[in-house]
């Protein structure tokens, strides 16, 4: 019996399978998908044979994509509940879930496994990935879970709804708008984005419905607002359930009328346009607690999709970080172990975050004169989960404060050791150390080369 260990935040939890639909026991295909090989992000998938499915150079799916790979690397095995890895005394090593594995100890994987220079996700239903591959249009990245989404948006556009997005902060809400915009009739028309948690408090009717000159203190001449913009073109308001219950009103009353009427004037022009709103919040419970229009909210809320968090749609990661760095330069290389580190960490702040991230340690590599990104150019707290501070007694705050330090310190340790597969030298060149400094330090944090 494998014993569990708890499971740290991660891009993928326990294997899950990304995509629509919770398909029964009985017709579920797990296996793994290759998301990334000797600096190549990758969507290949392998299902295991009979519950099993053995990696290395003799499979000719792999043999070609990592010279790094041992002939007979890692044994991958499903039990039903668990994706159990045991590396077959591989060349170079194999980890599980950022951690190196002893040889032909059995471990249970959960989020992902690396061989040599591989990186592969453990999926519970591989289906989805059987059928195509990541696609990459105009620099946006979308993976297994995103297309079923993309078909419902355009065909909200298609048919002339309004279209309803939910989703976290930096998860892509924009583009999908853009997708129901291109679809739509009026796709020859304006796109016009407002981001309604921006707008000033009581400005939203100025700016969204327009001013006649003299309408207020100031307004020397007539002004059109982002619904007129948007005439015969399709309006985009992102969270909308910032906006006021007066300002909502008058929304729903365009919606339904298609008639504006612009501040400070006497009569109303006819506009149409479509409407793509997105929040982060559920509406729903705005409704529920009066601060949001129970009318207006039948009048947009269907259809409505929901956008997963980047951590639900790890086969992307790779994707978006290979543009990134190419990017910042075109010559630029990305490394398995950042693309490993990226794919642990949670990323709260979704693909906005993962690009800041990924573009500043790229930067970091080229200023170091790097030809590669590697982990140890990610920021320590990047794509982090935010913890709430606790507050600290002056006795200890000095104690913590060194504790972190000592901590960020064994992190960089480890990640030069694994790097450069244990090799003392290597590493503490990378870190610009002596090698005898270099093993003061690894005797102080006890970290053994071996293991790396």
């Amino acid at each position: 019996m494998v014993p569990e260990s708890p499971a740290p935040p991660s891009t993928l939890g326990n294997g899950e399978v990304q995509g629509s639909g919770k398909p029964s026991d009985e017709s579920r295909v797990p296996g793994l998908v290759l998301v990334f090989s000797s600096g190549v992000p990758l969507c290949v998938a392998l299902p295991l044979d009979k519950s099993s499915l053995e990696l290395g150079r003799e499979d000719p799916r792999l043999g070609s994509l990592d010279p790094r790979m041992s002939r007979r690397h890692t044994r991958v095995v499903f039990d039903g509940q668990h994706f159990v890895t045991t590396d077959l005394g591989s060349h170079n090593g194999s980890a599980v879930d950022g951690e190196v594995v002893t040889p032909q100890q059995p471990c249970v994987t959960r989020h992902l496994l690396r061989t040599a220079d591989s990186l592969f996700l453990p999926v519970r239903d591989i289906r989805p990935f059987l059928s195509g591959s990541v696609l990459v249009n105009d620099g946006h990245v979308t993976g297994m879970a995103q297309k079923q989404i993309l078909h419902e948006v355009e065909n909200a556009g298609r048919f002339g709804n309004p279209l309803h997005i939910t989703g976290e902060s930096g998860a892509g809400k924009e583009y999908l708008a853009k997708m129901y915009h291109r679809s739509g009739r009026f796709h020859d028309g304006r796109f016009v984005p407002v981001n309604c948690a921006a707008i000033p408090q009581g400005l939203a009717e100025r700016l969204l419905f327009g001013a006649r000159r003299g309408s207020y203190s100031g307004a020397v001449e007539d002004s059109i607002g982002y619904i007129e913009a948007a005439a015969r073109g399709t309006l985009f308001l992102d969270e909308i359930a910032d906006l006021d219950l007066t300002t909502q009103a008058k929304l729903l009353r365009v919606l339904e009328t298609k008639e504006l009427v612009p501040l400070g004037a006497w009569s109303s022009r006819t506009v149409d346009f479509l409407l793509c709103s997105a929040t982060n919040k559920d509406l729903r419970v705005q409704v529920a607690n009066g601060s949001f229009r129970q009318d207006l909210y039948f009048r947009i809320g269907r259809p409505a999709v929901t956008l997963p968090p980047l951590r639900k749609r790890p086969e992307e990661i790779p994707w978006i970080i290979s543009n990134v760095a190419k990017s910042v330069d075109e010559r630029l290389l990305v490394h398995a172990t950042l693309v490993e580190k990226c794919l642990l960490r949670p990323w709260p702040g979704n693909v906005r975050e993962l690009v800041v991230e990924v573009r500043t340690a790229a930067q970091t590599a080229l200023s170091s004169g790097c030809a590669r990104v590697e982990a140890s150019h990610l920021s320590v707290s990047a794509g982090t989960a935010f913890a709430e501070p606790k507050p600290e007694s002056s006795e200890t705050s000095s104690a913590t404060h060194l504790n972190r330090e000592e901590l960020a310190e064994r992190a960089r340790i480890s990640d030069a050791l694994r790097q450069h597969h244990g090799n003392v030298s290597a590493a503490a060149r990378a870190l610009g150390l002596h090698r005898t400094q270099f093993k003061r330090l690894m005797d102080r944090h006890q970290l053994d080369p071996q293991r790396f």
